[in-house]
């Protein structure tokens, strides 16, 4: 059994000549973020490993995480601007080892591809986190393996 936890970067800002890429976290961003990574904690959600967007916003997230986690954090180009079949190319990827795994990135990709693996449709807000279960033993059977939503949490509803 495998455990995938998608998490939309938190609020950024967007200062006058920046590029997308390099959007930092707005104030209530860095706040939320604080907040989910500590709920996740005290709540006894276990990860186990981080793969984040290299874009700034999602990567400064994954880092605010890491302070309640510390644990391994990559980054994945594919997670930024990404379709469904980019999330299935970083899982498929992931270690057999890592039992449970936090993906960091962005909308309107982390919606749809939440979307495509649950009958619960929702649109992920900033700082968003959904966590499934994965019934299969290896991360190749992804695509195959049965999926159930085990939470939903929303910045401002915990």
């Amino acid at each position: 059994m495998k455990r995938l936890i998608l998490v939309r970067h938190a609020k950024s800002d967007w200062p006058e000549e920046t590029e997308d890429f390099d959007r930092p976290l707005a104030d209530k961003g860095l706040e939320d973020a604080m907040n989910m990574s500590r709920f996740l904690k005290n709540n006894n959600i276990s990860i186990d490993y981080f793969v984040s967007s290299p874009a700034v916003r999602a990567l400064n997230t994954c880092k605010i995480f890491n302070q309640a986690y510390q644990l391994d954090c990559t980054t994945n180009e594919k997670l930024y601007n990404p379709s469904e079949r980019n999330f299935e190319s970083v899982i498929y990827d992931l270690d057999d080892n890592l039992s449970s795994v936090a993906l960091f990135s962005h909308n309107n990709g982390i919606s749809n591809f939440a979307n495509s693996i649950s009958e619960d449709i929702f649109h992920f807000p900033t700082c968003g986190v959904a966590g499934f279960e994965v019934d299969c033993d290896s991360w190749s059977e992804f695509d195959g393996a049965k999926k159930k939503l085990l939470f939903f949490y929303e910045p401002g509803k915990i």
